[in-house]
């Protein structure tokens, strides 16, 4: 076996950074540490790369003794690289019986909830988890074993929303290489030699024997699934040329597209499972419908579509979560919704508990460069509150407002460029808020409630 230098896997990783463009400088990052191999390695390497590093360590007390060794290992790790640790006890028990969740399920949805809070907390650019080449490998596997598209097929993404795996071009013999050189030292989680899960039994007896009896498989699905990747790039250029032909604004015209395409089911699965969240039992029932009106359609994400004369419409309108709408807040606003605009003289200012209302400096306006629009929610939209540090989630704020997803689907959000400004009738940003420097400063009244 070759040795590696110390510097071997950190540029890699930093080659590997760079490429998929998921962390830049300037923002700390925080790394899900286990006390593993490859959080360690991880953990480590970007603070050898430069980067500022934040270590968040889960203890789920799954594991007696071992969970509280795990937590120690961090600590002292975390002390060894100058890095600050944060720890946070979990009940798991609790959780399955509030929500009916299994272990593995309760445990990844406590941990990605408390690392959103952190990111929000931290103001951090991303959470850092430790997956490497083995990890994708296995997912091209498992996902290839239930049955999957192609997308199922392109392994572990290197990014995932706030998610980032730096380590994905990078192989266990890497890893434990660079530890080594490192003087780094890991635990290994018990649960991992026991092959009840199918991940394990894939790791522990089929890959190693398809190893064996086919050297170099591990490479050559790696070459595959970047390979599908790349065909997936151009895959979906295409549905999206091809679907262009079926598209009236929002309006999907569901008749012609089954008359015309011979792989109609995909190619509408495509043009709605992305953005709105329909899935592939809800469109072949969209396609059997096709010749009839009257009905409609409901995704898991909340979207609402109709069925009208073999086009398929938004429920309640003709706005489609891709659809922006240019705004001047020089005047009132008409269409899509109605808003009242003034504007006042700073000296006038008297705020009132009304969440129906914003005010905006009127600086607001200076900024050609960043067109003001409204527009509907889309996934993994986020606000960055007024009177708080850190951005929140728009579908939690949704949640805290008991919004059905009918209600959520019908909710405005006035955004400058990328940034939103209002969730309209429902919460406001902090970025052009009225403060010390403002001189005059804009009122804007939804009159249409959510």
């Amino acid at each position: 076996m070759n040795t590696l230098d110390d510097t071997s896997l950190v540029s890699a990783m930093r080659g590997f950074i760079d490429r998929h463009g998921l962390l830049s400088p300037g923002r700390p990052v925080i790394v899900a540490l286990s006390g593993g191999a490859d959080s360690v390695a991880l953990l480590a390497a970007l603070t050898d790369a430069g980067y500022e590093c934040l270590a968040a360590h889960c203890n789920f007390h799954l594991r007696g003794e071992e969970s509280m060794r795990d937590a120690a290992h961090c600590a002292d790790i975390c002390r060894r690289l100058g890095v600050d640790l944060t720890l946070r006890d979990f009940d798991v028990p609790e959780r399955m019986a509030r929500t009916g969740e299994s272990v593995e399920m309760a445990c990844r949805s406590l941990r990605y909830e408390w690392f959103e809070s952190m990111l929000d907390r931290e103001r951090a650019q991303a959470i850092a988890v430790g997956h490497h080449r083995e990890d994708s490998v296995e997912t091209f596997m498992l996902n290839m074993l239930r049955g999957t598209g192609p997308r199922g097929l392109c392994g572990i993404r290197p990014r995932n929303g706030y998610v980032v795996r730096p380590l994905l071009s990078c192989n266990r013999r890497m890893i434990e290489d660079y530890l080594r050189t490192r003087g780094l030292e890991f635990v290994t989680d018990s649960t991992n030699a026991e092959n009840d899960f199918k991940r394990n039994r894939l790791r522990n007896i089929v890959l190693p024997a398809l190893e064996e009896q086919f050297p170099g498989a591990g490479d050559a699905v790696c070459r595959t699934a970047g390979q599908v990747s790349e065909c997936m790039a151009l895959y979906s250029d295409l549905v999206k040329e091809r679907a262009a032909r079926y598209r009236r604004g929002s309006d999907i015209l569901v008749a012609d597209m089954v008359a015309a395409e011979p792989h109609a089911r995909m190619l509408l699965y495509e043009m709605l499972h992305e953005s709105e969240g329909f899935n592939m039992s809800a469109v072949s029932d969209i396609i059997a419908a096709a010749g009839r009106s009257g009905r409609t359609f409901i995704s898991a994400d909340g979207h609402i579509r109709e069925l009208h004369g073999g086009v398929l419409r938004t429920a309640g309108g003709s706005h489609s979560v891709d659809e922006e709408f240019p705004v001047d807040l020089r005047r009132d606003i008409l269409s899509p919704v109605y808003m009242t605009v003034t504007r006042h003289h700073v000296s006038e200012f008297r705020p009132e508990r009304n969440p129906s209302a914003i005010y905006l400096d009127a600086s607001v306006l200076d900024d050609d460069s960043r067109p003001l629009t409204l527009r509907h929610w889309r996934r993994g939209d986020r606000l960055d509150p007024f009177g708080m540090k850190g951005s929140r989630l728009v579908s939690d704020i949704f949640s805290d407002a008991g919004l059905d997803p009918g209600r959520k689907r019908s909710v405005w959000l006035l955004c400058q460029g990328d940034r939103i400004l209002w969730v309209c009738g429902l919460r406001a940003s902090r970025h052009f808020s009225v403060g010390p420097d403002t001189k005059e400063y804009i009122r804007v009244e939804l009159r249409a409630g959510i």
